[in-house]
């Protein structure tokens, strides 16, 4: 078994134009002050990370972890989320997905993919020059629009979407594998990694590929209403890392988990900042703890209600609270004797 690193902040939801959001010293002040022990950087802010120069430059990596290391902070890990999105979108949804692009690749998806998978690269690459090695992104979507068909799906529509899904990831995940680094898809619903199925679709297409992993959120399964305890025993040895979020489900005789096009307060399903949701962490995090995950518990603050601020503050003592210092030894081994193959046959009768 094995003692969970925390608490580690998600820095995306917070980065802001306002003091302390607005630098990274200014972050890594706040952060520290609150508890936390890492955070976790969107490589997409360039008010954080300059992530050509975290590729090509060692000294970079090293003067930007000596600058953390100065708040008693660490880098858990690098995120992608917006850059992996864009690796593979559908055409429905270019308009929407464009506004993650930079200029000059808008209303060009061929562009803009070749974009994406370019940040992809160098995210493994100043993953592994940062001494990380596993690192956090979405799959995109393909077919995320034919989810609930009406009409049917053609027949082979599911396996040509992930055969193409495959086919756009594999050269990311050969520089991920030449770094070192595992790449951690975070199962969400809008992408086509949103659930076990398609995790287990998605990892078949790629040949069984040894750095396909699992960020592990139990939020969004909470919203899919999936057993996300379960989840962890059936796929424990892929995950590698794990968002702290909080969500609640509330169905109603008018709205369920498609939620009825209604904003977040209104919807059933709906984020909520740690302890305000119905999230059995206690469970989770004995089962992670059991299964020997390695990584750290980090928090991602989205609450359709409460401040960031009030739940980033909150968020710290609560992750804190719920890692389980692993046991070194058994509750019964003062009653235990040493080895003695004589005695053992006695007892087995033989």
């Amino acid at each position: 078994m094995q003692t969970i690193k925390g608490p580690a902040i998600f820095l995306a939801q917070f980065i802001g134009d306002k003091v302390p959001f607005n630098t990274l010293d200014n972050l890594c002040q706040w952060a520290a002050g609150l508890g936390y022990k890492a955070i976790q950087i969107p490589t997409w802010e360039s008010r954080l990370i300059d992530l050509q120069k975290a590729a090509r430059s060692k000294t970079y990596c090293d003067e930007l972890k000596g600058k953390i290391a100065s708040y008693g902070l660490e880098i858990s890990e690098l995120s992608t989320h917006l850059q992996g999105q864009l690796v593979a979108v559908n055409p429905a949804y270019d308009l929407m997905f464009d506004n993650f692009a930079p200029e000059e690749c808008k209303g060009n998806p061929k562009a803009r993919t070749k974009w994406a998978v370019q940040q992809l690269k160098w995210a493994a690459k100043a993953s592994a020059n940062l001494s990380i090695d596993r690192h956090v992104t979405f799959s995109g979507a393909l077919i995320w629009h034919t989810m609930y068909p009406w009409p049917q799906r053609p027949q082979g529509l599911v396996e040509a979407g992930f055969k193409e899904l495959a086919k756009r990831w594999l050269p990311i995940l050969k520089e991920f594998d030449k770094e070192g680094v595992d790449l951690c898809y975070e199962i969400h619903p809008g992408e086509d990694l949103h659930d076990g199925i398609t995790f287990e679709r998605f990892l078949k297409a790629t040949g069984n590929h040894s750095r396909v992993k699992i960020l592990y959120d139990p939020s969004h399964f909470v919203l899919q209403q999936l057993d996300y305890l379960a989840y962890i025993d059936i796929y424990h040895e892929y995950i590698k890392m794990f968002h702290v979020k909080d969500a609640e489900f509330n169905p109603t005789g008018r709205s369920g988990v498609y939620g009825g096009y209604q904003d977040w307060t209104d919807r059933p399903g709906r984020f909520r900042s740690l302890g305000d949701g119905q999230t059995d962490f206690k469970s989770i995090f004995s089962k992670l703890s059991q299964y020997g995950f390695d990584g750290w518990a980090v928090l991602e603050w989205e609450c359709c209600i409460k401040s960031p601020e009030q739940g980033a503050a909150e968020g710290a003592k609560f992750i804190q609270d719920h890692i389980i210092e692993v046991t070194q030894k058994a509750f019964d081994d003062f009653a235990g004797a040493k080895p003695n193959d004589q005695l053992n046959k006695k007892i087995i009768g033989i």
